[in-house]
């Protein structure tokens, strides 16, 4: 049992990722799915550090073991009437697709449904009861504060989102709505959030131009701005995401980061989707990790980012529907991607880091200093993970603390021309510095666990 918790401990604290995040959704209506290994060594290959699952897939789950892959696990809405009828079907479904697979599968959500509000009504009494057994189950498995829990919703349930600031909720679904987010709120949660700038362009007949779907700078005269607030908004996926903020607002909450469980732009349309092309996906996807990698959140919350999912891995080619339906993926099932594309802000193709910047283990300490507080202010580097009481504060050393600014700031810069030397103290490498606490832990661990077989023995 010690044991046990110690390597739940591990697991928790050694989610250390620099920044804001892209991860990746995968939809099941696939003809030839790769197997679950096959996936797996897909987001490897492409340094997909995180995705989501639908349903529980027993065999994606196995397969993800040790894979250090965060994992979001899906309550279909098939599931979510027993569950929130019920309370032991709760605590039977998170011991078999949760408690069951950690530590080794890093499982960190579990989204309840999927756009339950606007897709399935009659499930909407059950919905908060369902998050709450699943919740409450979490707690009795002590694994509640490693694993969240929230629901997806779509845009639909905010009739008008623009302007942003006069953006609310649906009066129909207002309560449910409330409810939610007070779930959300106690649990320290987060909002989850379908908002697909496609759908807006294509149903807005016109009104927004296709550069502001697609991420693309706007000419002064044309750029869009809230008449209340005076923000500027370079992109409808900001406006769409504010708009979400300010309608949790508008329900008196705050405090709820917005996660984009999908977000996409499909590639192939049929003849009366013209915008369905592949150029437009691939300007979207790359200007969205971008966005999203820039670590800022909209105009609104400014300081909290935008961590995002992919819609989606595969073309779904079995769903039903017009062309784009099926789609809207980033790789063919036997792994070559639709279009060149690139989950970093660099130009490659090679995932989300390439290669990385780290303090050199030499470096003279007082230069190790001027860099990091270089990094971490004029540089524009995002440091509070090494804050005292963070997530990668340890190991408390000059070294550690150095190589997550430096990474973190050539990873957002290197774009734009900037070099990993910091007055000689760094230089790029192609792993990863997050290794560095990895092995701080794995030695802390094997130190904890020794202790804790010499107490047994001395009490025994």
């Amino acid at each position: 049992m010690v044991l046990g918790n110690l390597l739940l401990f591990i697991a928790g604290i050694f989610s250390c990722a620099s920044g804001a995040f892209v991860g990746i959704n995968i939809g099941t209506d696939v003809s030839n799915m790769p197997s679950a290994p096959e996936v797996v060594a897909i987001l490897k290959a492409n340094q997909i550090t995180h995705l989501r699952l639908y349903d529980a897939d027993a065999h994606m789950l196995k397969a993800l073991a040790d894979s250090g892959i965060e994992v979001m696990v899906g309550i279909t809405n098939e599931e979510v009437l027993g569950i929130g009828e019920s309370p032991s079907k709760a605590a039977a479904w998170i011991n078999q697709n949760v408690a069951a697979y950690l530590p080794s599968t890093n499982i960190t959500s579990i989204a309840v449904g999927s756009e339950v509000l606007t897709t399935i009504p009659n499930l909407v009494p059950v919905l908060v009861p369902a998050m709450n057994n699943l919740h409450k189950a979490l707690v009795a498995s002590n694994l509640n504060f490693m694993v969240k829990v929230s629901t997806p919703q779509a845009m639909d349930i905010i009739p008008r989102p623009f302007p942003p600031s006069t953006a609310t909720f649906n009066s129909s679904w207002s309560a449910t709505v409330y409810q939610i987010l007070q779930f959300l709120k106690n649990t320290d949660s987060y909002y989850m959030l379908n908002a697909y700038p496609y759908f807006g362009y294509t149903s807005g007949n016109g009104i927004f131009p296709l550069d502001y779907a697609l991420f693309r700078s706007l000419p002064s005269v044309k750029q869009i701005v809230d008449p209340n607030t005076l923000s500027h908004y370079d992109s409808m996926f900001d406006a769409l995401v504010d708009a979400t903020y300010y309608s949790i607002e508008a329900l008196n909450m705050s405090g709820i980061p917005i996660v984009v469980t999908e977000t996409g732009w499909p590639w192939l349309g049929g003849a009366n989707e013209p915008d369905a092309i592949a150029d437009n996906a691939e300007t979207f996807n790359r200007n969205l990790i971008r966005r999203v990698l820039n670590d800022s959140g909209p105009p609104s919350q400014p300081k909290v980012p935008i961590n995002t999912y992919i819609y989606e891995l595969f073309n779904e080619d079995k769903r039903p529907g017009p062309v784009s339906e099926k789609n809207w993926g980033l790789f063919f099932t036997n792994g070559s991607a639709v279009y060149t594309f690139s989950l970093s802000t660099s130009d490659q193709i090679t995932g989300n880091n390439s290669d990385f910047c780290v303090a050199k283990p030499n470096a003279d300490p007082g230069k190790l200093q001027a860099g990091l507080d270089w990094a971490c202010g004029q540089g524009g580097a995002s440091c509070n993970a090494i804050q005292e009481g963070q997530p990668c504060y340890l190991p408390n050393t000059y070294q550690n603390h150095a190589s997550y600014a430096y990474n973190d700031y050539y990873q957002k810069k290197r774009s734009v021309g900037a070099t990993c030397d910091f007055d000689g103290t760094a230089a790029t490498t192609t792993v990863d510095p997050g290794m560095f606490i990895y092995y701080f832990l794995v030695i802390s661990l094997t130190y904890l666990v020794s202790l804790s077989v010499f107490l047994q023995m001395t009490l025994n």
